[in-house]
């Protein structure tokens, strides 16, 4: 008997994925506040941590500065409100052409409602080719309240 072995493949979501970009190598990071408390780097590298927290109320900007062109195809965001219910509102963009212009991906409200609603996580495929610049821009609350922004985890592949 003639036999051979073939991949399995799964449907269940389950099937292995690229790893994430590691961002540390790949890129700088602007940002317009920081918690020290709670940096960027716990927000954008893989382990168990507190996430980012902006220092000051008010909107906040994340920006990825790549070092040579990336092609992205899939974002993964994660926010956490335990304390406030607030609506909070975040806009995802790339360029191509070192920010002079901007694409935009998505643009999202969500309403925290501690202590049933605290969670946010969104995953979303993208085809962005050669960016040079990726950037999430956080309106903590809508409303103009006193939240500051957070962000738990950002990661691309």
């Amino acid at each position: 008997m003639r036999k051979r072995l073939i991949p399995h493949h799964r449907d269940d979501g389950c099937s292995s994925s690229p790893p994430w970009l590691d961002l540390a190598q790949l890129a700088q990071v602007e940002i317009t506040s920081e918690d020290p408390a709670c940096p960027i780097e716990a927000a954008l590298l893989p382990g168990p941590h507190p996430g980012w927290r902006a220092a000051h109320p008010g909107a906040q900007v994340i920006r990825l500065v790549f070092d040579a062109p990336q092609d992205l195809h899939h974002v993964h965001l994660a926010f956490a409100e335990a304390h406030h219910a607030r609506t909070q509102e975040f806009v995802v963009q790339w360029s191509a052409d070192g920010g002079q212009s901007f694409r935009e991906i998505v643009r999202q409200q969500y309403h925290f409602s501690p202590p049933g609603t605290i969670a946010e996580v969104e995953d979303y495929p993208l085809q962005c080719e050669g960016v040079t610049t990726f950037e999430l821009h956080l309106v903590p609350d809508i409303q103009g309240g006193p939240a500051c922004a957070t962000l738990q985890a950002l990661r691309l592949r």
